[in-house]
């Protein structure tokens, strides 16, 4: 049964990159032409690659930011927030035909106001170029990562927290997630963390297939940075997998602390994003930026490394990959 089914890994081919654009009546409210003009610069740089389907609380106002319209679809509906990445539907290829999965959003556990989009990619379903199947288990983009060869890398903290799924326990939700998936293997980290971050540690954020057999993932080589002991006990579950799987590692660094009123900010280089031919790789305007953006030169040498300034995205506590979506 589940050799039928793969979650398409983000590094294979995709069709195109949905984002919901920032409107008056979200969190961004605050800051809303610097975030606006944050969601422009990814945009832009994600059409020169591939199409863009982006959502709009008002088409005629979102369009007012673009000069042309080249590899970009509006679709008008208003959501909550902006985090298309764990609010929107998932690609899977089901006995080699592409379905989407629509999961339950429920705000990592119930923390913000979700109800719109939470119903995002059902209202929108129209709209996209394959079925869309909804369930109520609750699950997020963010949340995993898929090899794309029946292997997926989640984070015990987020995906067996009870705030999610409460009913079920941790075998129950490791055999749904091989049912959803068609996976042969569930590998979870224990350990990693960020400050500040609001979803109970997605492996987005902290550890990312670039490959079927490689992952990239944050190595916090100060001691004295309050992440050292949790990410380098992560670093050692990782090197574990990787002697069983015949995984390569390699490590990003971690970014240098970031405040904004007074409170650390969860940046990392680890929430980059795939399109077709590069990768577009989130940065703060601070030093470790350089270093960051070496690694991803050396690793990707056959795609064009677009650096994409998020020091905006992390005040509300995401980056560059949680306000985006892949369809493949």
């Amino acid at each position: 049964m589940f050799g039928h089914k793969k979650l398409i890994a983000e590094f294979e081919k995709q069709s195109f990159t949905q984002i919901i654009f920032p409107h008056p009546k979200t969190d961004w409210a605050e800051y809303l032409q610097e975030a606006q003009a944050t969601f422009v610069n990814i945009i832009n740089a994600v059409r020169a690659f591939q199409p863009c389907l982006v959502v709009a609380y008002d088409i005629k106002a979102v369009q007012k930011h673009f000069s042309d319209f080249t590899n970009l679809r509006f679709v008008e509906y208003e959501t909550n927030d902006t985090w298309a990445r764990d609010c929107s539907a998932l690609t899977i290829e089901n006995n080699g035909e592409k379905e989407l999965l629509d999961f339950t959003f429920n705000a990592w556990g119930g923390k913000f106001a979700a109800e719109k989009d939470n119903l995002l990619s059902r209202s929108i379903a129209k709209h996209y170029p394959y079925p869309l199947h909804s369930t109520n288990f609750v699950l997020e983009g963010g949340a995993v990562e898929s090899n794309g060869a029946g292997i997926l890398l989640t984070t015990t903290e987020c995906m067996l927290n009870p705030n999610r799924n409460p009913a079920l326990n941790a075998a129950q939700i490791t055999q749904k997630l091989k049912a959803f998936f068609g996976l042969k293997e569930v590998l979870y980290l224990e350990n990693g963390y960020l400050a500040g971050d609001d979803t109970d540690s997605h492996i987005d954020t902290l550890a990312r297939f670039i490959s079927q057999d490689a992952i990239m993932y944050v190595q916090c080589e100060n001691k004295d940075d309050e992440h050292y002991e949790a990410l380098r006990t992560m670093e050692q579950e990782l090197k574990e997998l990787a002697q069983i799987h015949n995984f390569t590692l390699i490590a990003l660094p971690m970014s240098d602390a970031l405040y904004f009123d007074g409170e650390r900010l969860p940046a990392t280089y680890a929430n980059f994003l795939f399109v077709n031919g590069a990768v577009l790789v989130p940065t703060y305007n601070i030093a470790s930026d350089t270093k960051a953006l070496a690694v991803f030169r050396k690793s990707f040498p056959e795609r064009e490394i677009i650096p994409i300034d998020c020091s905006v995205l992390v005040r509300q506590h995401g980056s560059l990959h949680c306000v985006t979506m892949n369809f493949s």
